[in-house]
């Protein structure tokens, strides 16, 4: 085959990003990338999880996972999407065809993920117009668990709620449009909006949680450190945990962006940009949080112990209840929802992309065609599993499972593999080097290949121990096997047929393409 010139490798370059998509700027990459990262686990896990594994003293290990293998994960995500400009199968698979069934597991692992987080966020959509007449009343779980949700009894049920059903339905055409319009008229254009209005709403939900009677008594609770909880591995792995659920790392995310950015960009300072905004806003949703918790706690005459709470509870009974004790507690509620809701928004778009750009990739489709073989099907699992009386039930059963044995067994194994089997460390540090502002060498080597696959092996050996020991949340056994085991088995027994259905070779880009661009 001739190899291109300089000119017509860079119009290659130019017409597959035009067929591809591509963000307009570095600015809007960051403030998607961001927008990905920053999501539900951010508000109501963040808090929690530093509150259970010592208070002020958490932000130490915390600190240490996101530096050891929460950016350098990171890192790694970016120099393959960036390098070889494609979804994670593809991406993988120009990397060493032996990648590329880790790539169809992350693609899966965010399908299952897209059609249950849409349901939460119909639920904030939902309780953000509740919370301006305070529809809960009195008891706020007896209305979300009985009126709101009719939770059936544990079991699978048909019978649809339709205070779920139609948000959710809306959610899904909303998503579904941004999607069609494109990487940087949909994607782009929704995080250019959306995250400066997040940073607003919630900033503004803070300040009023301040001055809330009872807050100074929150936020002592949850920054008071226990030293003693530095000895704890638990608390390590916690950080570890969390850092991974809130980066959006290992699940083909940030593969999926970086392939859509300029190729001249600075990466590993993007990366930082990106980590630190990230886990600035959680420590911002733990303050908010917790003073808010301890205005509860104080107009319940309890300690705040005894009010605290994470995910679902957290946002749809304590919060409920704090908003029908304080004053303006419309105000309160309208901008918690409303956050909730665009930060649900903002990740959503983040996981159906990885989805959509690896059908386009792989059946070489249009965005239109694409958007819908991926966006109907969800939808539709989506308002069957999850808007019924079951649907909060089956929701909590996967969304453990999918997390624990789906996002953080696939992380290690990506970084095994590429670290140990393919050995691609040093050419994807070459790559993000050329025009990184950090420079990558023998730290980021060791922190990849031994430091952040151990620490993230031993918190797979705790959650698995742990669930076989008792099963998650009392639930009957076949609905863990169904729902739970069934699906993080699922998904990678999808991968593997996906990979073996080869298609005849992997598409690449020639040398002169690959260094051609802007």
């Amino acid at each position: 085959m001739t190899t291109p010139g300089p000119e017509q490798g860079a119009a290659q370059v130019d017409a597959e990003e035009a067929r591809r998509g591509a963000f307009s700027s570095r600015k809007v990459f960051i403030l998607a990338a961001i927008g990905s990262a920053v999501g539900l686990g951010n508000i109501w896990r963040f808090p929690y999880v530093a509150y259970e594994n010592g208070g002020g003293a958490f932000v130490i290990p915390y600190l240490v996972a996101l530096l050891t293998a929460g950016l350098p994960f990171l890192f790694l995500d970016y120099a393959l999407g960036h390098k070889h400009r494609g979804s994670a199968p593809l991406s993988l698979a120009r990397e060493s065809r032996r990648a590329e069934t880790i790539g169809w597991w992350q693609v899966g692992i965010c399908f299952v993920i897209a059609v249950y987080y849409a349901v939460i966020i119909a639920y904030s959509l939902r309780y953000t117009f509740f919370s301006i007449d305070k529809a809960w009343g009195d008891d706020p779980e007896g209305y979300f668990f009985g009126d709101f949700l009719q939770t059936s009894a544990p079991g699978v049920t048909l019978d649809f709620v339709p205070a779920v059903l139609v948000p959710l339905v809306l959610v899904w055409v909303l998503v579904l449009v941004i999607m069609g319009l494109g990487v940087q008229k949909g994607i782009g254009a929704t995080s250019v909006v959306f995250i400066p209005l997040l940073v607003l709403a919630f900033g503004a939900l803070v300040v009023r949680a301040l001055f809330l009677p009872g807050a100074a008594d929150g936020l002592d609770t949850l920054f008071s450190p226990d030293w003693g909880s530095l000895t704890d591995a638990s608390v390590w792995a916690a950080a570890f945990g969390q850092i991974f659920f809130s980066l959006s790392i290992g699940f083909g995310i940030m593969i999926t962006y970086a392939s859509y950015v300029g190729r001249r960009t600075d990466m590993t300072g993007s990366g930082l940009v990106v980590g630190f905004a990230n886990s600035g806003f959680e420590l911002l949703a733990g303050i908010g949080v917790f003073a808010a918790l301890g205005f509860m706690a104080q107009a319940s005459g309890v300690g705040v112990d005894e009010v605290v709470a994470d995910g679902i509870g957290l946002a749809f009974v304590a919060f409920p209840a704090i908003i029908s004790e304080a004053a303006g507690g419309s105000i309160i509620g309208v901008l918690f929802f409303a956050s909730l809701f665009i930060a649900g928004i903002t990740s959503l778009i983040s996981i159906l992309e990885v989805v959509i750009s690896a059908v386009r990739d792989r059946f070489e489709l249009g965005r239109i065609p694409a958007v819908l073989a991926v966006g109907v099907p969800a939808t539709l699992v989506s308002v069957l599993l999850f808007s019924t009386t079951s649907g909060l039930l089956v929701l909590d059963i996967v969304d453990y499972f999918i997390n624990r044995f789906g996002i953080l067994l696939a992380a290690v194994v990506m970084m095994v593999v590429l670290a140990w089997g393919v050995r691609s460390l040093p050419g994807l540090a070459a790559h993000l080097n050329r025009f990184g502002s950090l420079k990558l060498g023998r730290p980021w080597f060791v922190l990849v290949s031994v430091v952040a696959p151990l620490a993230l092996g031993y918190v797979l050996l705790r959650d698995f121990l742990d669930t076989l020991d008792e099963p998650y949340g009392g639930y009957p056994t076949w609905m863990l096997n169904v729902f739970g085991w069934g699906t993080a088995a699922l998904v990678v027994v999808v991968a593997l047929v996906i990979t073996l259905v080869r298609r005849r070779s992997v598409p690449d880009a020639d040398d002169t393409v690959k260094e051609a661009g802007r």
